[in-house]
């Protein structure tokens, strides 16, 4: 779209695109909010996935179902070793002075709740010493091992299980930001929608890829996809190999650019621009991924952003993120400019008289 086609909104710049509000299908900290309906053999392709299932779930949840199980399993082997005491007439004997003529599988086991904590005893192997199964009794010692190897089972299972969701790339993830809203700027007099993402840890990120996905209502209904292109400064390759300051991705909005009949409509249809990034952590070698998306309404007309980079007196460089979502209005001469060439008044802009322009803080429309 030509710097024409977007004159008529420079007047407009703060005022959102579109009024009426919609449910976004990805959240802002990229969850998804979508709901699938009637699907056949919904629970049984959750119960194959079981792995995926524990990793995706909350940790107060994860909790509860590791705590679940190990009590299922010392429930279960306990009814399992009372039945075993009252087959065997274990139950009403005096076990300090049992018949000559019997063998009792497990020593003082009089009640549920003894074979209960016996089965507690076991799996965790406390060994108070006062329960003992007996050397004589097959059974007792048969259901003793079979216990020790599925009690080992399950805990293995289950220290994986933590191991890996603390490890998870997806944690890393979480420290990867996105401006709450993306912006059109005229640099060198042409429209570009553009975003910010900082890293903020200190730990780099390699091998940096955005993609994004631009969903648009159609009038029946259906949802038509489109994929927009981003791109890094003059960067050519397809990836960033380095990421550790805070990084502005530029789209072209020229004539063939899909968002150009969007964003010239006053009130255009509902669209959703969902922005994917993919990262390669320094020290693992795992890739993590970050998603936002941006509606409409985040979508400042000629806006650019405030700066976040500055250097301090002994020349270090200095992320200011209390700046990364506030954005600088445009002049309409800045807007309106074809010519490449800066004049001193817009250098002054981003330089040391820059308070002379109103910061805005952007809002968050969900």
């Amino acid at each position: 779209m030509t710097t024409d086609m977007m004159e008529s909104n420079n007047t407009k710049a703060s005022a959102p695109l579109l009024a009426q509000r919609h449910q976004r299908m990805v959240t802002k900290d990229g969850h998804s909010t979508l709901q699938m309906d009637g699907a056949r053999g919904k629970g049984l392709a959750y119960l194959r996935d079981a792995w995926g299932i524990l990793m995706d779930m909350r940790w107060r949840w994860m909790m509860l179902v590791f705590s679940a199980s190990f009590v299922l399993h010392w429930l279960v082997f306990a009814v399992l070793w009372y039945l075993l005491a009252e087959m065997n007439g274990d139950l009403e004997l005096d076990h300090d002075a049992p018949p000559d003529n019997h063998t009792i599988c497990v020593k003082y086991i009089t009640s549920f709740t003894a074979a209960f904590s016996f089965s507690l005893e076991t799996q965790l192997t406390i060994g108070y010493g006062t329960m003992f199964p007996s050397g004589d009794c097959p059974s007792a010692i048969a259901l003793l091992a079979i216990q020790m190897v599925l009690g080992l089972m399950l805990e293995a299972f289950i220290t994986g299980a933590f191991v890996a969701k603390i490890a998870r790339p997806k944690n890393r993830a979480f420290s990867i930001r996105f401006t709450r809203s993306a912006v059109v700027t005229h640099p060198e007099g042409k429209p570009h929608l553009m975003f910010q993402v900082a890293n903020t840890r200190s730990s780099p990120l390699t091998s940096v890829q955005i993609s994004a996905i631009l969903y648009q209502e159609q009038e029946n209904g259906q949802l038509h996809q489109t994929s927009i292109d981003f791109h890094l400064d003059s960067i050519s390759a397809a990836e960033c190999p380095f990421f550790i300051f805070p990084l502005t991705y530029y789209h072209s909005i020229s004539p063939s650019s899909p968002l150009a009949a969007l964003l010239q409509r006053e009130a255009p249809h509902h669209f959703e621009l969902v922005v994917f990034l993919s990262a390669v952590q320094e020290g693992t070698g795992e890739t993590c991924q970050r998603r936002t998306s941006y509606l409409p309404s985040e979508i400042l007309l000629s806006h650019r952003f405030a700066p976040v980079l500055a250097r301090s007196a002994q020349g270090e460089y200095h992320i200011q993120m209390e700046n990364f979502d506030k954005t600088i209005p445009e002049l309409p001469a800045a807007a309106d400019s074809k010519s490449p060439t800066r004049t001193d008044k817009e250098i002054r802009i981003n330089g040391q008289h820059a308070d002379s322009f109103q910061l805005s803080e952007t809002g968050l429309t969900e």
